[in-house]
Formats: structure tokens, sequence, C-alpha cells
């Protein structure tokens, strides 16, 4: 599944170095940190590597 936003794919980025030991997890905040807690590795590896090109920055909000 890919990330539908820049911002989405930059926090599953975070995430992802944070789940990895790369990044410490109390750095993490916002959308991050609940990506952090929720998904797993091979999760948010499918976010992250979804190419920023063509996404909006961030996702249009449903009325």
């Amino acid at each position: 599944m890919p990330a539908t936003s820049k911002a989405q794919q930059k926090a599953a980025g975070a995430a992802l170095s944070a789940k990895r030991g790369e990044t410490k997890v109390n750095k993490l905040k916002g959308a991050s940190k609940s990506m952090y807690e929720s998904m797993s590795e091979k999760e948010l590896e499918e976010f992250a590597e979804t190419t920023r090109k063509g996404l909006p920055e961030h996702k249009a909000a449903k009325h």
C-alpha cells in the first residue's frame, strides 16, 4: 500500500528508522509515533519506499 502524500511518506520513513533502531523512539511525534506503534516494519517499508514525485504535500480532507 503506497503512501498517499509526501507527509505520510516522510512520517513512515521516520517511524521505520525508529523501528530499526537507527533513531530514538522518543524523538517521534504525531503521525510517525502512531505509525511506529501500530504498523509492522514491512508495512512501514511499503509506505516509506513510495516515490514522492507527483504526490501532494498533504492528503486532501474529505468533506
